[in-house]
């Protein structure tokens, strides 16, 4: 299994949409730029652990479940 910054960026956008949270919102309460979360979004910038730790609890979830849901999608790769 190896990294893959898109496939991060799909799942943090596709839980973002089910919550029903703009790219505005999920920025603001994860304390970063718009500009970087839609960065981290499209898979051309790749989040570090504290930025992965503050979206997840930004949409209300813990890091490791976070994790869990990339890493399931990594492995269907």
């Amino acid at each position: 299994m190896s990294f893959d910054n898109k496939i991060v960026g799909r799942v943090i956008r596709e839980v973002r949409n089910s919550k029903k949270l703009s790219q505005e919102t999920l920025s603001g309460l994860s304390g970063m730029a718009r500009t970087h979360l839609s960065m981290i979004e499209t898979g051309d910038k790749q989040p570090n652990f504290e930025t992965i730790w503050k979206v997840a609890e930004a949409l209300d979830l813990k890091p490791s479940q976070l994790v869990k849901m990339i890493e399931d999608e990594i492995s269907k790769k």
